[in-house]
């Protein structure tokens, strides 16, 4: 969570996390699109990103792309820029990025361009850099970012733009297997491509508290992962299930449901780790001011001063 520095007075940076898990139908996507509109409820700018291929996250909030409108897949091989592809939704405050068929061959497509891992990060900061510019302050609070159920091209750019990685995972038998690879996945790209990159959290899916399996699953994650699975675990809900048929958030399909309650449990934790965060940084011990430099002593004269010349003499 860093800051950046404007024109002399230190701005906030945009929190950009990326959603991972190699595994599909955990909730990684329902999860982008429901705290992103949690986080907007609250008062956020959100702005989502939309890397895989199959368009899940633009489909959920009806956004259906056609022939070549501006996209990820556009923003990626250099045809439009971040700023020119978003669209607003029917959510006060979140924006998107939509992906497009278009995106299944980036990867091929891509293979062999310079610096192939960090187009996203690149088109990212630039976005912002043009914001900070022209308004003197960024153009969103959060950028989540939605990877492919994959660790191909597209989730590697999804993580090396982000500074910050939720991982998605469902309370079942091979949940631990999967996080342990993860896990060392973020780990290898912090050491070579993103040193910024940090594990925000796990995030349980799919969990249903009458099954002891999802009691233990849990309890055997947060077991190994101590201080990083969120205190709230994303609970089964057909209402959840049901939001994406209608084009809607769950705030907006079922607002009293219980996957509402726990999205808006999740952003107040996210927004909570970032006051956490923002305290330690106040809180810190700052290095003592540098001394003036003392002002060196005027030399004392040894001449002797000697009789004007206009004098007069006895």
């Amino acid at each position: 969570m860093g800051c950046c520095a404007a024109r002399g007075r230190t701005i906030p940076s945009v929190r950009r996390i990326a959603f991972i898990n190699q595994k599909g139908g955990v909730g990684k996507t329902t999860s982008t699109v429901n705290l992103g509109a949690a986080l907007a409820r609250a008062g956020e700018r959100v702005v989502l990103v939309d890397l895989d291929p199959q368009a899940n996250l633009s489909m959920h909030l009806d956004t259906v792309l056609e022939g070549n409108e501006l996209s990820t897949y556009s923003v990626l091989t250099g045809g439009s820029s971040v700023a020119d592809s978003l669209r607003d939704t029917t959510t006060e405050g979140m924006r998107i990025l939509p992906s497009s068929i278009d995106l299944s061959g980036a990867e091929l497509e891509l293979a062999n361009a310079f610096g192939r891992e960090m187009l996203l990060k690149e088109a990212l900061e630039t976005w912002e850099a043009d914001a900070l510019e022209k308004t003197g302050a960024t153009p969103a609070d959060y950028v989540l970012i939605d990877c492919p159920p994959s660790l191909g091209l597209l989730s590697v750019n999804g993580l090396v733009a982000a500074r910050e990685t939720v991982v998605v995972v469902q309370t079942e038998f091979f949940a631990l297997q999967g996080m342990s690879k993860l896990v060392d996945v973020v780990q290898l790209l912090r050491r070579r491509l993103n040193p910024e990159l940090e594990i925000t959290g796990i995030l349980p899916c799919l969990y249903d508290s009458r099954l002891k399996l999802a009691r233990e699953v849990l309890a055997e994650i947060r077991k190994y992962f101590p201080g990083q699975v969120f205190r709230r675990p994303i609970s089964k809900n057909i209402r959840l299930a049901e939001a994406p048929s209608y084009g809607q958030t769950i705030f907006q399909y079922a607002p009293q449901s219980t996957g509402a309650q726990d999205y808006a449990a999740l952003a107040e934790e996210m927004q909570q780790k970032l006051r956490e965060a923002l305290a330690q940084v106040e809180l810190a011990p700052q290095p003592p001011a540098a001394a003036p430099a003392p002002t060196p002593a005027r030399a004392k004269s040894t001449a002797r001063s000697s009789p004007s010349a206009g004098s007069a003499t006895d």
